[in-house]
């Protein structure tokens, strides 16, 4: 199947590629309960040698400059409690952590998460974390732009291959919470 952005050799339907996803990812994929169906999810393979975005776009298509996004993981802090949120914004922005993501999470302060806690507790891998398959006691704040979009480049859960997700998607799953200006330039 001919992939609906970038230039990608091929994209199948992400429930039958569960093998190339990790845990986390899989089981969210088949157990699968939000409006846009799982079968609109698409899994394309990508070498891990071109994750710098430069080097991805050169090679994937330009066209995914304004269709990535990124997903970041949080740690907000208040009264010596962390309350651990994921952040997706797209790749051309950056995340408003100490405005708008501590504000909304009711914290004294926000910062993103250690490497090893954002891999840990999400079992994914560090540059593939994505909002599918998250734990489901975790915010995900999605910035509106993202889901304005008919597709977005998202991880996979790993380093190799990536997700294309259409926007709406995102405002579907457990937690979301739809953000305008999330992601400032």
């Amino acid at each position: 199947m001919r992939a609906p952005i970038g230039d990608f050799e091929t994209a199948t339907p992400a429930p039958d590629c569960l093998a190339e996803l990790t845990a986390p990812v899989a089981d969210a994929l088949r157990n699968w309960s939000a409006g846009t169906p799982a079968e609109h999810i698409l899994y394309v393979d990508t070498d891990p040698r071109w994750a710098d975005t430069a080097v991805f776009v050169e090679h994937y298509g330009s066209d995914l400059t304004e269709r990535s996004a990124n997903c970041v993981v949080v740690a907000a802090k208040r009264a010596g409690e962390t309350t651990l949120a994921a952040c997706l914004a797209l790749s051309t922005t950056r995340v408003d952590v100490n405005g708008m993501v501590r504000r909304h999470l009711g914290a004294r302060k926000a910062s993103f998460a250690p490497m090893e806690t954002a891999t840990g507790r999400s079992g994914m891998e560090y540059g593939g974390i994505t909002p599918i398959g998250l734990p489901a006691d975790w915010p995900l704040l999605v910035d509106a732009a993202v889901v304005d979009l008919p597709y977005v480049l998202v991880g996979s859960g790993r380093r190799r291959g990536k997700l294309l997700v259409p926007g709406k998607a995102f405002a579907e799953l457990p937690g979301a919470v739809v953000l305008e200006g999330l992601g400032v330039a």
